[in-house]
């Protein structure tokens, strides 16, 4: 089992920053691929950013690819998403996820269904 607590959202006026942190207890994090998604009011959940275990393979959605940061810390069990210039348009509810992916190749995934652990999320709004 991996439990999963996210952190850092808030309001931000549209051109600000935050900082997401997700802080894993439980199974082995270091051999964890992690995400984060994020779903709008009256939108279906969607992919944001996706890191390795290692933290060197990463991975964005178009839409935040250049203003989003995904990152981690294995030592703290923590993954991270800095984020920049945000957009009335990135207000959501942001979530972290872990997934214990069987290929020893593929390490990143923008799959929800690929993801065995959810946190509870994290609301972040953007004011314009």
């Amino acid at each position: 089992q991996v439990q999963l607590v996210e952190s850092g959202g808030g309001l931000v006026q549209a051109g600000g920053s935050l900082r997401l942190s997700c802080a894993a207890s439980g199974r082995t994090f270091d051999s964890a691929t992690m995400g984060w998604f994020r779903q709008a009011p009256g939108k279906e959940r969607e992919f944001v950013a996706t890191i390795g275990w290692s933290g060197s393979v990463t991975y964005y959605a178009d839409s935040v690819k250049g203003r989003f940061t995904i990152s981690r810390d294995n030592a703290k069990n923590t993954v991270y998403l800095e984020m920049n210039s945000l957009k009335p348009e990135d207000t959501a509810v942001y979530y972290c996820a872990a997934a214990f992916l069987r290929s020893s190749i593929v390490v990143i995934s923008d799959k929800e269904y690929e993801y065995d652990y959810w946190g509870q999320g994290t609301q972040v709004t953007v004011s314009s």
